[in-house]
C-alpha cells in the first residue's frame, strides 16, 4: 500500500493498493499538493487528476497520460516527460499547466497540443519533436529550450522569453510571437538543405538579435517594428514579408530576395549585402 501525501502538511491525500506507482490508474484522483518528488509515474493513467501545487520534480513520468489534468503551479523540475501525452484536439481537454515549473525538464517526442502552459518556467527544458500545436505559453520562459524538429503551429508565444532558444529545423508557422525575446536564438538547420519555417508567424516588436536564420522559410511574417540588428539571413525565403520600421542594422541579407518585401521605414542603409530594388521607397 503506497499512500500519497501532501508536501507541506503530510496529510494523506490518497492510497493506492500498489507496490509502484509505475503505471498506476490515478484517473480524477485529488491529489493537489502532493509530494511525489522523484516518483516512477512512467505510463500512470492521470487523466482529469488535479495535481495543482503538487511536488513533481525529478519524477519519472514517461509515457504518462495528463490530457485534462490540472498541474497549474506544479514543480516539474527535472522532471522525465518523454513521450508524455498531456495534448488533445481542444483546449478544454488538455492540460493545464499555467505556472508550471518544468526547468531542465525533458519533454522530447511529448503531446502537448493545445495545453495551457501560460507564464511557465521551461528554461534549459528538452522539447525536441515535441508538439505544441496551438498551446498557450504566453508569458513562459523558454531561454536556452532545446527544441529541434518541433512543432510549434499556431503557438501563442507573445510575450515569451526565448533568448539562446535552439529552434533548428522547427515549424513556428502562424505562431504568435509579438514581442517575444529571441536574441540569440537558432533558426537554421542542422543539415544541408534544412530550414525553419515560420510562415505567417506574427513577430511583431520581437527581439532578434543576433539569431541566426539562414535558410529560414520567412514568407508573409510579420516582424514589423522587429530587432533584427545582426541577425544571419542568408538565403533567407521572405517573400511578402513585412519589415516596416524594423531595425535591420548589421543583418546580412545576402542571396535575400527583397522584392515583395515590405521595407518602408527600415533602416536598410544599415543592413548587409541587402540589394534593393530601385522602387523601393521610404527607406532609412
Amino acid at each position: 500500500m503506497l499512500e500519497i501525501r501532501h508536501r507541506e502538511t503530510g496529510d494523506i491525500l490518497e492510497s493506492v493498493d500498489a507496490d509502484t506507482l509505475k503505471g498506476a490508474d490515478l484517473r480524477d484522483m485529488r491529489l493537489e499538493g502532493a509530494d511525489l518528488s522523484r516518483q516512477d509515474l512512467s505510463g500512470a493513467q492521470l487523466q482529469h487528476t488535479d495535481l495543482v501545487g503538487a511536488d513533481l520534480s525529478g519524477c519519472n513520468l514517461k509515457s504518462a497520460h495528463l490530457a485534462g489534468a490540472h498541474l497549474n503551479g506544479a514543480d516539474l523540475r527535472g522532471a522525465d516527460l518523454t513521450e508524455v501525452r498531456a495534448g488533445a484536439e481542444k483546449s478544454a481537454l488538455a492540460a493545464m499547466m499555467t505556472g508550471c515549473n518544468l526547468e531542465g525538464a525533458m519533454l522530447d517526442r511529448a503531446d502537448l497540443r493545445c495545453v495551457e502552459l501560460r507564464s511557465g518556467n521551461l528554461h534549459k527544458a528538452s522539447l525536441n519533436h515535441a508538439d505544441l500545436r496551438n498551446a498557450d505559453l504566453s508569458g513562459s520562459n523558454l531561454s536556452e529550450v532545446t527544441a529541434r524538429n518541433a512543432l510549434f503551429i499556431d503557438t501563442n508565444l507573445r510575450g515569451a522569453d526565448m533568448r539562446g532558444a535552439n529552434l533548428c529545423d522547427s515549424h513556428l508557422n502562424e505562431a504568435n510571437m509579438i514581442k517575444a525575446n529571441l536574441s540569440g536564438a537558432r533558426l537554421e538547420s542542422y543539415t544541408p538543405g534544412g530550414f525553419t519555417v515560420i510562415n505567417l508567424a506574427n513577430m511583431e516588436g520581437a527581439d532578434l538579435k543576433g539569431a541566426k536564420m539562414c535558410n529560414i522559410l520567412a514568407e508573409e511574417t510579420n516582424l514589423k517594428h522587429a530587432n533584427l540588428t545582426n541577425v544571419d539571413l542568408t538565403h533567407a525565403n521572405m517573400g511578402g514579408a513585412i519589415l516596416r520600421s524594423a531595425n535591420v542594422a548589421g543583418a546580412d541579407f545576402d542571396g535575400v530576395e527583397l522584392a515583395t518585401v515590405t521595407m518602408e521605414f527600415a533602416n536598410f542603409s544599415k543592413a548587409l549585402n541587402a540589394k534593393i530594388p530601385p522602387y523601393k521607397v521610404n527607406l532609412r
